[in-house]
């Protein structure tokens, strides 16, 4: 941020926070300028070359995210979804793919040329900036790594509940779990420099506790809660891949393998029970939350 800064509990809404918080300017410049350039490259997987090398893993997430949503409309025939921030738009493609009708924003001209190449209805946009979907309004509307680089994302909720969404529609949250107990146990051990703190790239830290907090403060209410494959608990065993790529790499491997192995043999459902009961205990590398509007 090129400024000191610290890490506080927001004291309206309870989630951590850096402090004090970005500009406008700085923030909106760091996603314009910065975000795709080299040094972010593979930040967040947000590059388009690393969610083509690892598509069977992301499609997974998306399957899972249609897959949540079927579960609570039950009949997904004609359903609309919103992606706000969706990069190079590869959700968007899939679930488009399964039938739904798709569109989004993103501030980055990258993406929006990349989504647009691929005919999709997208709009370059900055990411709180709701008015150039006008009336419209959509029955899902998703944030993938999007509500940890808001400075304001109660503000966007609030909007997103007036201005993009239906009454009786759900909203998908994931963020990455930040300050868990297994990130905390191995920051401790390995003097590993709270290595997940990162602004201007994030402003925000939650949990699940945190992300259900800030919902229903907005006026959500929650439907379902999920965690992703605690990752770092590789660091708890001894696998120490911060600022190790090679080794970073291999154990999501293995994530992915013991994710895909529980799918082939019919343990898809249980793998979920497992993530759900994960979220529970504020553990796991991400966050997944659907809500819907009181």
């Amino acid at each position: 941020m090129g400024k000191e800064f610290k890490i506080i509990n927001d004291p309206e809404y309870g989630y951590l926070r850096v402090d004090p918080l970005p500009t406008d300017e700085e923030v909106n410049k760091f996603y314009k300028e910065e975000f795709y350039s080299s040094e972010y490259k593979n930040f967040n997987d947000s590059s388009l070359e690393v969610q083509k090398e690892e598509k069977d893993f992301f499609d997974s997430r998306w399957e899972s995210v249609y897959k949540h949503c079927e579960g609570y409309f039950h009949d997904m025939t004609n359903r609309s979804i919103f992606d706000i921030g969706f990069g190079f738009a590869q959700a968007l493609l899939y679930l488009e793919n399964k039938g739904l009708e798709v569109s989004g924003l993103d501030p980055a001209p990258e993406g929006v040329d990349y989504a647009r190449s691929k005919g999709l209805e997208v709009y370059l946009s900055e990411i709180s900036d709701f008015g150039c979907v006008g009336d419209k309004r959509f029955d899902i509307v998703t944030m993938f790594n999007v509500l940890e680089h808001l400075r304001k994302p109660a503000k966007t909720l609030l909007d997103i509940k007036e201005k993009l969404l239906k009454p009786d529609g759900v909203v998908v949250i994931d963020v990455p779990n930040e300050f868990n107990d297994f990130q905390i146990t191995a920051n401790k051990e390995y003097n590993l420099n709270e290595w997940w703190v990162c602004p201007p790239a994030h402003i925000n830290y939650f949990s699940v506790t945190s992300v259900l907090k800030l919902l229903d403060k907005c006026g959500y209410k929650e439907v379902l809660s999920e965690s992703s494959f605690p990752l770092e608990m590789f660091l708890v065993m001894g696998d120490v891949f911060v600022g190790n790529g090679a080794l970073g790499k291999i154990c999501h491997q293995k994530r992915v393998k013991f994710e895909y192995l529980m799918n082939k043999h019919g343990k898809g459902g249980k793998l979920s029970q497992f993530y759900q009961a994960l979220a529970k205990l504020d553990l796991g590398r991400q966050v997944v939350v659907y809500a819907t509007p009181r």
